[in-house]
């Protein structure tokens, strides 16, 4: 059975709270090894954490820039202690979700906007000062935070992590890619309107490509129901770890490629965007 790696999955999420082992383990069935649960904001550190633990998965500490209009400015002195704390234990493998998220009107507009911008760029020096790569939240603002990225990386050296859901033009993923970062694809990529991101899908060197779920949210179209249909009572389909190879067969039919090769090509791409799941995996 092929191996997997989910890159992004909120496995903390309330709509888990019934099943969440049993949820787990079928996509242990399914053959996802390894997924990369992401902290939101300060509350959720000690969550995500005890879950990788009890799950034998990995976590990344953040404040999602959707959170920012929550966060207090001394949740980064938090943050970087955690960091801090955290250092020696394997599953900690990133600094995020972090980023810019311009699609949601309120942030684009002051003060959220600059705050926004804040808390990325102090986000990426704690990333830098603790050598972590970092999972990066892209919405309508693939070319902002490839400015930050450029601003703060020393001359001479790169970044290690993942432009997660990545949804911005072919220009913006060589940007990305020339920075040391991989591109993270999920179930948005099975809609057949999605142009754009099927077309990056199909045509990006692969070695740039890590495969995600966003589980409980970017639904696949097997799962998704329109507002209409909600609305008669059709119930949305829950999004979860176990739909990745599905998804991935999506991305390798596309491709023209074996479901097997794109598996251990994005695992491959996986660890070396993050590169302490490399021991994870092992175990």
């Amino acid at each position: 059975m092929p191996v997997w790696i989910d890159t992004h999955c909120h496995l903390d999420a309330a709509e888990f709270s019934a099943d969440r082992a049993a949820m787990r383990e079928r996509a242990s069935s399914a053959g996802v090894a390894l997924c990369v649960l992401p902290a939101v904001e300060v509350a959720n550190f000690a969550a995500v954490r005890e879950l990788a633990h009890q799950f034998g998965d990995s976590y990344a500490l953040g404040i999602h820039p959707l959170y920012v209009r929550h966060a207090q400015d001394g949740d980064l002195a938090l943050l970087d202690a955690e960091l801090g704390l955290r250092q020696s234990d394997p599953r900690l493998v990133a600094v995020g979700e972090i980023g810019l998220d311009y699609f949601v009107p309120e942030l684009n507009e002051s003060p959220l906007r600059e705050r926004q911008e804040f808390f990325y760029r102090e986000q990426l020096k704690l990333a830098r000062k603790h050598s972590l790569p970092v999972i990066l939240h892209v919405r309508r603002s693939a070319d902002r935070l490839l400015k930050h990225l450029r601003e703060l990386v020393p001359a001479g050296e790169s970044w290690q992590g993942i432009a997660h859901a990545f949804n911005g033009s072919e220009q913006q993923a060589g940007e990305f890619v020339k920075l040391g970062l991989k591109l993270g694809f999920g179930g948005a990529v099975t809609f057949e309107r999605a142009l754009q991101l099927r077309r990056l899908a199909a045509t990006l060197p692969l070695d740039a490509l890590v495969l995600e779920t966003d589980a409980p949210d970017i639904a696949p179209h097997w799962l998704y129901t329109t507002a209409e249909q909600r609305a008669q009572g059709q119930a949305q389909g829950r999004n979860e770890p176990a739909e990745l190879p599905r998804i991935a067969a999506v991305v390798a039919l596309m491709r023209g490629l074996a479901v097997e090769e794109l598996a251990a090509a994005s695992t491959s791409n996986a660890l070396a965007a993050l590169p302490k799941l490399q021991k994870l995996l092992a175990c």
